[in-house]
Parts: C-alpha cells; structure tokens; sequence
C-alpha cells in the first residue's frame, strides 16, 4: 500500500467514525505508522469528516512536524507513546463512542468475559485514570495497561484502539461500542453471566493464533509502502 493509499484510507476511516456517531465535530484522531517510523495523523481543529488526504500532517518518531504549515492533533502525545510502547501497532484510533464512552464516565471497564466477540476481536478492555486530554499526562495513564491490550476505555474521555492495520484498529472500535451497547442492554434486564473458564481459555488461545495472521497483515502493508 503506498503512502497515498493510506492517506486515503485515515480520511475513510475518519468518516466512517463520523457517519456511525463515534465521534462528532472535532471529537476523535487517528494515525498510522509508516516504514519510515514516520507518523501520519489528523490535524487539529478539523471536523473528521471534512478530513482529507492533503490535510493530514506528518510528524518524526519523536514528534517533529514534517508537515509544513498544519499542526497535528492536540492528542497526538498519545499516539506517540502507544508506538513508542508497542512496536506491533502501525495504526492507532481514537473515538468518542457515546455508550462505550458512557462506561468510561461511570468508572466502568470491559474485564469481565461475558461476551465471545470482546474477547476475540479485543482482548479485555481496561479503564484508564482520567488524565488531561493533550497532556503528556495521558500517556503516562495508560503506559501500565500498553503491553497487555489492544482496547483502552479512557475515563470520561472515550477510547482508543490499536492494531497493526488500520483497518483492524478501526474495526475494533466498532465492536468495543457494538459491545458497550448490547453490555448496556443486558444490565437492564439482569447482570451479565460470566462465561465458563473453559471457554473463556478456549476464545484467548483463539485470539493467540489470529494474532500471527493479524501481524502478518500489518508486515505485508509496510512491505508496500512507497514513500
């Protein structure tokens, strides 16, 4: 995939995220990693679904703008640290789901195994402590859970997603809402049932081995880049 092809495929995403509500105005960024080690995110103060290619900025590793003109988004700090943290994740997205973020408001997490799919496609989802959103102080948050998860719940402050493809972080943020929903939808008609421990083993050993197939996909897409 050249460098083009994934420009065009963040201002896809960014309108996706915006024609299925999990963002709204200037809500949400989202990034992808190149062959380079060179970041390409959103810009500040756009609404996502007027992004396009020729807006997004371009930044070093260490968060030197590349882009002339343009400053990247405010939450960039946080992209910054999920990579440096996980060399795995090429692409990083981050929403403001409203039920998923509702969980977040309500110092709720998604540990609990009570849904295959969350297990599967996500891992356990954490809770992040609150932190100043644009502050060195978010990463830092979320520096102890990095290792471990592909899916953050960020107190009173949406979520964000990773993955070695931009198409599989943004599709698991889809399905962490998706989750949030029907989540939200069981508490009102009684509390969610654990699943058995049996099972629950069985669904990580699954996600174990998509995990090779997933990490091979995120190689071949470096592999094409044309920068």
């Amino acid at each position: 995939m050249s460098r083009a092809r994934i420009a065009e495929e963040i201002a896809t995403v960014c309108r996706r995220l915006y024609e299925r509500g999990l963002i709204a105005g200037q809500d949400g960024n989202v990034s992808v990693r190149l062959r380079s080690g060179h970041i390409l995110v959103t810009p500040a103060g756009l609404s996502k679904v007027d992004v396009t290619p020729e807006s997004l900025v371009e930044l070093t590793p260490e968060g030197a703008p590349v882009t002339p003109g343009r400053s990247a988004s405010s939450e960039v700090g946080m992209h910054l640290c999920i990579y440096r943290a996980r060399p795995d994740v090429r692409a990083v997205v981050h929403a403001h789901p409203p039920v998923a973020t509702a969980f977040g408001v309500a110092g709720r997490d998604f540990m609990d195994a009570v849904l295959p799919e969350v297990i599967f496609h996500l891992g356990s989802v954490p809770l992040v402590p609150f932190a100043l959103p644009g502050t060195p102080a978010l990463g830092d948050a979320m520096a102890p859970y990095l290792a471990e998860h592909d899916a953050f719940l960020l107190a009173s402050h949406g979520a964000t997603t990773v993955g070695p493809s931009l198409r599989l972080a943004h599709q698991r943020m889809e399905s962490l809402e998706h989750a949030a929903r029907i989540l939200h939808a069981a508490a009102m008609i009684g509390p969610p049932v654990r699943l058995r421990d049996e099972d629950v083993a069985a669904l990580r050993r699954a996600r174990e081995a998509a995990r090779a197939g997933w990490d091979a996909e995120g190689a071949r897409l470096v592999a094409g880049e044309d920068e």
